[in-house]
């Protein structure tokens, strides 16, 4: 396939054929109410751009790119509803986890006619019972990797697929199971139909591409909020930003973990890792990285210069757990960056560059000023709590989510949170980490569905929730730190506003992390706007 360029998915250079004579009168409109055989009656009332986007969708293979709340799922049920109808083969529906595959047959249910054989297929279920109820679906529910083993060991083939649908279509880059099925599905299938949905699709051209070359995608069909037929029913999502600042004891410690940091990544520049930097450009931890990755391919290609490249390594380990230590202080707090230390102090085996980080003295330093520490663990705790007073002031049955990156913040945060009144669980992935055991899929689930009854109201919440579960729409999404991607961040906001007017709080500390996080999460997301709209036909501002 021909890798596109993003101008060739504007509709003004693609002139949109009228639908084929064989999709032209399926679809009816009753008052207001789409009537086809295939769609229950009453399920889906009619939004133009739904149908016109399902109508598209049919002629080719498509990705739909419009934003959150605006029912990808109908589009994918009205495209479903005129492949089965027409006889062209069965449905497989692919989303990225157990949860939220379960969410879409459940919403199919009650989309089609009662009756259609549907099946979930995961990992819950054993391969041999996929591969004999695979012939009796109509409508198949799927995680990919169960899909693609199932393909891998040929337990059935994609031959007698009308449609696949892939959801969180952003996903297909990489080695990611999304890739290998499309690809099957093209060799099985000539007249394949593809639908990929996305409302993030990211904010790089050549990430984008990579979507659309990896699915064979022909063309895209997006909209944004400002598009006439989409503006009635986007609602308002207010964004605050509440800035906080260090307390003395942690500026302390974050001058000494600095002077520390610039005397390790001083000597990786002597190593010459790091150049050419602008004056008065600092090393970021992404540069840390970066350093690391070029160091072990110069080991692997010198071999004959171990000795100075194993230094240059070390000290970009070290630098490393500065890093991190540092990100740790003025995003997440005190008590977080104390448990990174311990738990690196506590390593049965640690490495010499571990030793080495705990022993320097300014590190040591910085230990003794954290340790010195007393109150909150960092001031967006109180300014949280600030926040949720404001909000249960507004309306006592309110239901928020606060997003964080770190288990051990999410540990303390929903403590702090449940101390001062408020019914709160705290919301995990499945991975036990360092003594801290996850959550399973049914734990998670039943979490949520105690949520959605409103048995407590305030979850805390790792990025496991921003996308892949069926997590109710809330009156509110506080961030405790700006995010540098612009997928994530917009997948975190959609969990608010879908019905009324949402409230999303991002927490920032002052002249920090925060502060370069949230600019790069602001310029991404700019600039997929910027793609988006290139995508529906408009013109960059």
């Amino acid at each position: 396939m021909k890798q596109a360029s993003l101008g060739d998915y504007a509709p003004e250079l693609q002139p949109v054929a009228s639908p084929p004579a064989e999709h032209k009168d399926c679809f009816k409109i009753v008052d207001e109410i789409i009537v086809h055989p295939m769609i229950a009656e009453k399920a889906v009332a009619h939004r133009a751009f739904q149908l016109d986007i399902a109508l598209k969708a049919l002629e080719k293979d498509t990705l739909v790119v419009i934003p959150t709340g605006l029912g990808k799922t109908i589009i994918a049920a009205l495209v479903a509803a005129e492949v089965l109808h027409h006889g062209k083969g069965k449905v497989l529906f692919l989303a990225p986890t157990k949860p939220l595959a379960q969410q879409h047959m459940q919403s199919f249910g009650r989309l089609l006619p009662p009756l259609i054989p549907m099946g979930l297929f995961t990992g819950s279920t054993p391969a041999p019972k996929r591969k004999l109820l695979w012939d009796q679906m109509k409508v198949v529910f799927a995680t990919p990797q169960g899909i693609q083993n199932d393909l891998e060991a040929r337990n059935y083939n994609l031959g007698d697929v009308g449609l696949v649908i892939f959801d969180e279509a952003h996903r297909s880059v990489g080695d990611y199971a999304y890739v290998a099925i499309s690809k099957a599905y093209h060799e099985q299938r000539p007249n394949h139909l593809i639908l990929a949905l996305t409302a993030s699709p990211g904010s790089e051209k050549e990430k984008i591409n990579e979507v659309m070359q990896n699915l064979g995608i022909d063309r895209v069909e997006a909209r944004t909020e400002e598009d006439p037929d989409v503006a009635p029913y986007i609602q308002d999502t207010d964004v605050e930003w509440r800035k906080v600042k260090l307390t003395t004891y942690m500026i302390r410690a974050r001058r000494a973990l600095d002077d520390a940091f610039t005397e390790h990544t001083n000597k990786i520049k002597r190593f010459g890792f790091i150049r050419h930097r602008k004056k008065g450009q600092v090393v970021t931890k992404k540069d840390i990285l970066s350093a690391g990755k070029e160091i072990m391919a110069r080991l692997k290609s010198q071999p004959g210069n171990k000795g100075s490249m194993f230094g240059a390594l070390y000290h970009q380990s070290v630098s490393l757990h500065i890093a991190t230590c540092l990100e740790l202080l003025e995003t997440q707090g005190v008590d977080p960056t104390l448990a990174y230390m311990n738990r690196l102090r506590t390593a049965e085996k640690p490495k010499k560059s571990v030793a080495a980080f705990l022993k320097d003295e300014n590190v040591l330093r910085a230990f003794d000023h954290l340790s010195s520490h007393r109150g909150v663990s960092h001031p967006k705790v109180d300014e949280l709590m600030n926040v949720l007073r404001d909000q249960f002031g507004r309306n006592k049955d309110t239901l928020v989510i606060v997003f964080s990156q770190y288990r051990d913040t999410i540990l303390g945060l929903a403590e702090g949170v449940r101390a001062a009144g408020y019914a709160t669980e705290r919301f995990v992935g499945q991975a036990d980490r360092d003594g801290d055991a996850g959550l399973s899929q049914k734990e998670q689930g039943e979490i949520l569905d105690r949520f959605r009854r409103r048995e407590f109201n305030v979850l805390v919440a790792s990025q496991v929730a921003e996308e892949g579960l069926d997590i109710p729409a809330v009156d509110m999404v506080v961030f405790y730190e700006p995010i540098p991607s612009a997928v994530r961040s917009i997948q975190r906001r959609g969990r608010t506003g879908r019905n009324e007017v949402g409230r999303v709080v991002v927490l920032m500390t002052e002249d920090s992390r925060d502060e370069g996080f949230f600019y790069a999460e602001m310029g991404r997301e700019n600039k997929m706007r910027k793609i988006v709209k290139r995508m529906a036909g408009r013109r960059s501002v």
